[in-house]
């Protein structure tokens, strides 16, 4: 079973930055590697709906998006070899406040798995 847990979450100033990693282990020959796997960011605020945040592609993350929202202030990573994701956010705002997910999505058919999510509050 694939599991994905994030840290690196908790409470900054406005301006201030975090680094969030996604550590994903569980993998195995049915599920496929995690190279295989394009890596979500999601957050959700209280009250709105889940929104995607950024994306990075399979195997090597050659390509990204991100949400306008945070277009030059976040930035997605990943390390294959650690089978881990980083978003790395900067410029902080009151408005990124939320809890933020990691997501694996196959990219051949193995399904899509999610963290359990780590919290990210900006407040002054």
């Amino acid at each position: 079973q694939v599991t994905l847990v994030e840290s690196g979450g908790g409470a900054v100033q406005p301006g201030g930055s975090l680094r969030l990693s996604c550590a994903a282990s569980g993998f195995t020959a049915s599920t496929y590697a995690f190279s295989t796997y394009a890596m979500l960011w999601y957050r959700q605020a209280p009250g709105n709906e889940r929104e995607l945040v950024a994306r990075i592609s399979s195997p090597e993350g050659t390509s990204t998006m991100y949400a306008d929202s945070v277009k030059g202030r976040f930035t997605i990573s990943r390390v294959n070899a650690n089978n881990t994701v980083f978003l790395q956010m900067n410029s902080l705002k009151l408005e990124d406040t939320a809890v933020y997910y990691c997501c694996a999505q196959s990219t051949v058919g193995r399904g899509d798995y999610w963290g359990k999510g780590t919290l990210v509050t900006v407040s002054s």
